[in-house]
C-alpha cells in the first residue's frame, strides 16, 4: 500500500517549494490511480482529513509550526515517549509552506471528488437488506458482503459503539471476519446463512443480520466493504443508536 499524502511533504517547501509541489503531484497521481481501479480506501479518508487540516492552517503561520511534524531527537527512558524536536523555520519559510498549502488545496479537493464520485457511485448501486426478524438488539451482529472479484460471500461479525469526546459524539463500527462462503450457481440464502450463524456463535441467539446486494465487481477490502459499512452506519442512526 502506498505511503498516503501528509503534512511531511509540506514542510521542504520553506526551502524548495517547487520540489515539494512535483511530490505532492507525484502522490495524487498515485492516488488517482487507484480510483482508476475503483480503490478508495484508505485514500479518500486520507485524503479529507489532509484537506480540512490544510484548510485550518492557510492563513496562520504560528498554527503551521505547530502542526508541522518534527523529527525524532531522543527517547524519554523513563516514561518511554519518543522526543520530537520541530524544525526551526523563519517566518520567509513558513510563508512559502503557506504558499504551497494554498496551492494544493484546490489539487486535494479535486483528487476528493473522484473519490466521492466512485463511492456515491457504489453506495446508490447497494442495497441493505433486514435478515430475517430484526431484533431488538442491534449494538452486534453480521454483515453479508459479496465479493464478485473473488466469487465469494464475507460473513463479518460488527460491534456499533458511540464514543462521547468533549465537544463531540464519535461513531465506530468494528468489523471482524468470520468466514467466506464460496458462491456457486447454487448459493445458499441469507436466511439460511443467518441460522448456521445461530449455531456457530450461540451468545447470538437472533443476531441482527444484513446482506448487501449489489452487481459491482468492485475491490472488496479497498471499496465493498468501506461503502457497506458507513451504509451500515447510516442504518444504525436511523434505528436510534446515535441517540
Amino acid at each position: 500500500m502506498m505511503n498516503p499524502l501528509t503534512l511531511d511533504l509540506f514542510l521542504p517547501a520553506g526551502k524548495d517549494v517547487e520540489s515539494a509541489q512535483y511530490r505532492i503531484l507525484a502522490k495524487l497521481k498515485s492516488v488517482r490511480e487507484a480510483f482508476k481501479h475503483n480503490s478508495i480506501y484508505p485514500h479518500l479518508s486520507n485524503l479529507i482529513g489532509l484537506h480540512e487540516t490544510v484548510s485550518s492552517l492557510v492563513g496562520g503561520i504560528d498554527d503551521i509550526r505547530e502542526a508541522l511534524p518534527g523529527a525524532i531527537s531522543g527517547i524519554d527512558l523513563g516514561s518511554g515517549t519518543v522526543i520530537y524536536e520541530k524544525e526551526k523555520l523563519d517566518d520567509d519559510q513558513l510563508a512559502h509552506i503557506e504558499e504551497l498549502l494554498r496551492w494544493a488545496r484546490p489539487h486535494i479537493q479535486e483528487a476528493i471528488e473522484v473519490g466521492r464520485t466512485i463511492f456515491e457511485f457504489v453506495d446508490d448501486n447497494m442495497e441493505l437488506e433486514e435478515v430475517g426478524i430484526v431484533p431488538s438488539y442491534l449494538k452486534e451482529g453480521y454483515l453479508l458482503v459479496p465479493d464478485r472479484q473473488m466469487m465469494e460471500l464475507h460473513v463479518l461479525r460488527y460491534e456499533f459503539s458511540v464514543l462521547v469526546g468533549v465537544n463531540e459524539r464519535y461513531q465506530s463500527l468494528k468489523t471482524t471476519h468470520f468466514k467466506s462462503i464460496p458462491r456457486g450457481r447454487v448459493a445458499a440464502p441469507p436466511a439460511t446463512i443467518k441460522l448456521d450463524l445461530v449455531t456457530e456463535n450461540r451468545d447470538l441467539p437472533n443476531p441482527a443480520t444484513y446482506h448487501f446486494v449489489t452487481q459491482l465487481d468492485f475491490p472488496f477490502s479497498d471499496t465493498l466493504l468501506p461503502v457497506a459499512k458507513r451504509k451500515l452506519i447510516r442504518y444504525l442512526n436511523s434505528r436510534g443508536l446515535a441517540a
